[in-house]
């Protein structure tokens, strides 16, 4: 089975050394404390969108109808004085600039006073998440939990997604520092709690293969932001480590 089917199969990859460790150094530096449990709106940070459409766009390319473009960033934060568990569910909404009916488009809803939608099953399969590790991560520190295959049963309500725990084995996507997790929003996936102190930082971007209908827009849009500086010179950017199409499934763990 080639890495595409795999890939096409599963709904997740793990990429390794996406990042070496100066890079992964110079990016927390950048990041710092994340606000709580975890920062939205990281795609208004100049180096988080040259990062993004450069080396993570190169990565999820092969893997969407159109070019990427990345549409949301967050950057999460699991450390002991902000631990948390996310039970399983699917990533089904998008961040927009404001609500405006669109059909086959809600319902909605509106998250730190952003509007998020709903939209059609269909986009959501031209969607991916890329999440960058900038700690190592594992079962004791609050590593993603995903069940393979999931993706590929559509918007799944609450027995839905019970029968699938039940019936599916789940995986730790254990994760080096560096290291990017590729994922479809339509896989199941969960997190528990941290026992360790070790921190758990993840910059979270998501990317959509499509343009929204008019006259829908964005919540982060980078191309209505102006031009950014490069990273040329940076020490983000003098680290990155070339990895074009270096796609690795995770080997499960039960």
């Amino acid at each position: 089975m080639s890495r595409q089917s795999d890939f096409d199969a599963l709904g997740f990859a793990i990429v390794p050394k996406v990042l070496d460790q100066a890079a992964c150094g110079a990016l927390r530096d950048l990041l710092g404390d994340a606000e709580g449990a975890g920062t939205r709106g990281m795609l208004r940070m100049p180096e988080v969108v040259q990062l993004a459409e450069s080396l993570l766009a190169d990565l999820v390319r092969p893997h969407l109808p159109a070019k990427p473009i990345p549409v949301r960033g967050i950057f999460f934060d699991k450390r002991p004085e902000t631990n948390w568990l996310v039970a399983w569910h699917q990533d089904l909404t998008l961040a927009l600039k404001e609500r405006v009916e669109v059909p086959g488009f809600g319902p909605w809803s509106v998250k730190e006073g952003v509007p998020h939608v709903q939209p059609p099953v269909g986009l959501l399969a031209q969607m991916l998440s890329v999440r960058l590790h900038l700690d190592d991560a594992d079962s004791t520190n609050g590593a993603l939990r995903i069940l393979p295959g999931s993706h590929r049963l559509g918007r799944l309500n609450a027995q839905a997604i019970q029968s699938c725990r039940e019936t599916r084995e789940e995986v730790c996507c254990e994760a080096k520092a560096g290291d990017a997790l590729l994922m479809r929003p339509l896989l199941l996936h969960a997190s528990s709690r941290s026992t360790s102190k070790r921190r758990r930082r993840v910059l979270h971007i998501e990317f959509a293969g499509f343009d929204l209908p008019a006259p829908l827009e964005w919540h982060e849009n980078p191309a209505h932001s102006g031009p950014h500086s490069p990273l040329c010179g940076s020490p983000l950017s003098a680290s990155v480590t070339s990895c074009q199409n270096a796609f690795l499934p995770a080997e499960p763990k039960a």
